[in-house]
């Protein structure tokens, strides 16, 4: 197995050891369970910002051609230096970007070759981060709330259809502590992997208890992170 596919096949479908199993599982459950509302099958997806490629098989199993674009030569559309897509306007039926908003610098310019390569009567299907670490990748810019979110997609040309949120700020936090333990003890000598998966275990199953508790109006405006399924206004 490539690094490429362990980490498509982490995002996709996590361990329970992981330290952001719920995060990883409940954002797959959310991108798989709208993948109906993007169209009919057999429309193109383009993915922008693609790189392992995590939900491919989903598209492809649901009956649509699978694009990914990307910024180096291994995907199959490469982005310019500028931001920009070497595609015609309205060349694709739908277009989705996942965890890849918050390290764009120009979202304007993102969100806008979005819009022009989106055919008429197509869906934008998005994903990012509402609260969560600084992770650059290479760089790490903004995050969202719900209602900011909705805001610039709106000045890029999108109507927000549904927004979903994944994982509210009381499971979160019982991750942020998961993440910190982990950091310190994975690198012990000998026990450090063991007791890491270990602690990743109860943290997860913690956070799993906690977040059935949240109640809905919390997670809807304190999300880790949000999915919004878009028409273009």
């Amino acid at each position: 197995m490539t690094d490429s596919q362990a980490i498509a096949r982490r995002r996709r479908k996590p361990g329970l050891t992981d330290f952001d199993y719920l995060v990883q599982s409940r954002l797959a459950d959310s991108i798989v369970r709208l993948i109906p509302d993007i169209g009919p099958p057999g429309g193109t997806v383009l993915d922008i910002g693609a790189g392992s490629m995590p939900y491919r098989e989903d598209f492809v199993a649901a009956g649509f051609r699978y694009v990914g674009a990307d910024i180096d030569g291994s995907a199959e559309v490469v982005i310019g230096d500028d931001g920009t897509l070497p595609a015609p306007d309205d060349s694709f039926d739908v277009v989705v970007s996942f965890q890849v908003l918050e390290h764009v610098a120009d979202v304007a310019r993102y969100l806008g070759e979005a819009r022009r390569v989106l055919r008429p009567g197509g869906r934008l299907l998005l994903s990012t981060h509402g609260s969560w670490l600084y992770h650059p990748h290479p760089t790490d810019f903004r995050r969202w709330t719900r209602e900011g979110l909705i805001y610039d997609l709106a000045a890029a040309g999108f109507e927000a259809e549904r927004v979903e949120p994944v994982v509210g700020p009381l499971a979160l936090t019982t991750i942020y502590r998961a993440i910190g333990f982990i950091t310190v003890l994975k690198p012990v000598p000998v026990i450090g992997r063991a007791l890491s998966a270990l602690l990743g275990l109860v943290m997860n199953l913690r956070a799993m208890a906690e977040e059935t508790i949240t109640p809905d109006g919390i997670r809807r405006d304190n999300a880790c992170v949000y999915v919004a399924l878009c028409r273009p206004a």
